[in-house]
């Protein structure tokens, strides 16, 4: 059993509020998930083309400055309790490989131009404050309370996934043959980093999309190629989807206002959002793909 919320604006008015907003609704579902937590948030672009990397570190005393002085290329480092926000050229598997060799200590736990990521063990409203989450603005986030099953409770494993450039996946439930699609996919070249069924559906989708699906094509497939109980948010830099498996047992309610899509659990996550009182509201139907697009 795990939590699931997320926050899709469409009113530029609201933007300075995002963190304010999803913070609260990630707190609400901690009895969903109690061990760890997780946050993907959408931004402003940095400039230039360049990116943005969520890296974490051992501890928050580490020497980012230094290790940014010491890597090629005009990097930039803004520091986030145990995590550095890394602004770097626009190769990323320049920048990852040259990244590994000088601290291989540091663990990516995502980058893109807009995204970034914040994840850790713990209570949700601690991470969220650990963080300073509530401070935060931007157009999208999604966040994840998790209830470890299938996995070790340790921040590698806690969502959001997010294997390629401003693709994050979190999701509630279990895959009976992940097992099977992680083999297919190391077969194809893709590399994992945990053992967690939920990082085979993100790195599913990311191949399927690098092989020139879209996002709701790439969902499309795992409906037909995944077996197992589920509901996933997935987000891109400018899409923002739901999907539930063919029984939808694992829960999921989505709101719709003229400023806002928003997603949870459980609808008291979504009690506080302003206008909330004059939203559709609705259970998305099994095997149904409900997409928005900036």
């Amino acid at each position: 059993m795990c939590g699931l919320v997320g926050l899709h604006l469409k009113d530029p008015a609201l933007e300075p509020r995002l963190g304010e907003l999803l913070t609260p609704m990630l707190a609400a579902l901690t009895t969903r998930g109690p061990d760890s937590a997780g946050i993907a948030l959408y931004g402003a672009e940095p400039p230039d083309g360049r990116l943005r990397f969520s890296v974490r570190a051992p501890s928050p005393d580490y020497p980012w400055e230094p290790l940014a002085d010491r890597l090629d290329g005009d990097v930039a480092v803004r520091r986030n309790a145990n995590m550095g926000i890394m602004t770097a050229g626009d190769d990323p598997a320049r920048f990852l490989a040259q990244l590994a060799a000088a601290a291989p200590e540091l663990v990516v736990v995502g980058f893109g131009r807009t995204m970034e990521i914040y994840k850790d063990v713990g209570a949700p409203a601690d991470i969220c404050e650990r963080y300073g989450l509530a401070e935060v603005a931007g157009y999208q986030g999604v966040g994840h309370t998790r209830m470890a099953t299938e996995s070790a409770v340790t921040t590698d494993h806690s969502h959001p996934f997010a294997p390629a450039a401003d693709l994050s996946l979190i999701h509630n439930g279990s895959f009976s043959n992940h097992a099977t699609i992680r083999r297919k996919l190391a077969d194809l070249g893709v590399r994992f980093a945990t053992d967690n069924d939920s990082e085979v559906a993100a790195r599913y989708v990311a191949w399927r999309m690098a092989e020139g699906d879209d996002l709701g094509d790439a969902l499309r497939m795992v409906l037909k190629e995944f077996d197992g109980f589920f509901t996933l948010l997935v987000s891109t830099r400018d899409q923002f989807a739901v999907v539930r498996d063919a029984f939808a047992c694992k829960p999921a309610v989505i709101a719709e206002a003229p400023g806002y899509v928003a997603m949870a659990s459980e609808y008291h996550a979504l009690a506080g959002l302003p206008g909330i009182e004059d939203a559709e509201v609705f259970e998305p139907m099994p095997e149904e793909i409900h997409l928005w697009s900036r």
